[in-house]
């Protein structure tokens, strides 16, 4: 479960960054509306739906030039108070030194129990401050479902469960299901 630090006022996103170069390295830590939250160790299951994700997204990521990671923070200059995690993240070009991304193409979270009420709620107000973000998704790890948010001329939320396929424009390719779902059992 995540834990937040309170304090009277927020963190700004360069507050955060000193701050937690200060916490242990078995730590990890995201930033929400100005407070950092503690990110919870994630279960098999969690970690087995992130590698089958990061291993089809960087296949086809690097046709374009791009990579796909997990564990890179996110900024927008929209949003000072904000330096979430996601589980992936597409990024094009020269790649970051620095642990964080300002130009995320695609970003992608696994729920968990612990972290989906931020996931579904003010991260997903965040992800669509981002201006070069393309699609964000949002995978369930207890069911064969994942919601597609893509941007075209706003913002726009697709539902789609086993045997469907993502369409990814922004990657010249495409998704499966069952892929993201790859040795995952129910």
């Amino acid at each position: 479960m995540g834990v937040a630090v309170r304090r009277e006022t927020g963190m700004t996103v360069a507050e955060y960054r000193a701050w937690v170069e200060g916490t242990p390295d078995d730590e990890r830590w995201e930033l929400l509306d100005g407070e950092p939250v503690l990110m919870s160790p994630p279960s098999e299951r969690h970690q087995r739906t992130v590698a089958n994700v990061v291993r089809r997204l960087d296949e086809l990521a690097e046709r374009r030039g791009c990579s796909a990671l997990p564990g890179l923070g996110v900024l927008s200059a929209a949003m000072d108070d904000f330096a979430p995690v996601p589980d992936i993240v597409v990024t094009c070009g020269t790649p970051s030194t620095e642990g964080y991304t300002s130009a995320p193409v695609l970003v992608a979270e696994v729920l968990s129990p612990s972290t989906m009420k931020n996931d579904l709620g003010r991260k997903t107000a965040f992800y669509r401050s981002v201006p070069s973000l393309r699609t964000f998704l949002i995978v369930h790890q207890d069911e064969m479902r994942v919601e597609v948010w893509r941007r075209e001329d706003g913002w726009s939320m697709r539902g789609i469960g086993a045997g469907a396929v993502i369409d990814l424009p922004e990657l010249g390719g495409a998704l499966a299901v069952s892929d993201v779902y790859a040795r995952v059992a129910f």
